[in-house]
């Protein structure tokens, strides 16, 4: 499971504090809730998790992973344009 990415999917951009690198229950409860919008639910997390698992592998890369082949992609189509 991946809190971050469940509360970004559920509520983007959401504000809080604290560390979901557990990504357990209750690390979501020890997290301080920093948004106007109100905090979703653990079973909120768990739906949204549900439906994310569904999906095809290139929706579960992490952000850092993104930015990487971003990256990459960029850094080729830039190597090809000098050519």
């Amino acid at each position: 499971m991946d809190i971050a990415l469940c509360i970004e999917k559920l509520l983007p951009a959401a504000k809080y504090g604290g560390s979901t690198t557990a990504n357990t229950k209750e690390a979501y409860d020890k997290l301080r809730w920093e948004d106007e919008r109100k905090k979703p639910t653990w079973q909120d997390i768990l739906d949204v998790w549900a439906v994310i698992e569904k999906e095809p592998e290139v929706e579960k890369e992490t952000t850092e992973q993104l930015i990487e082949r971003k990256v990459k992609e960029l850094v080729s189509d830039t190597a090809l344009k000098k050519r």
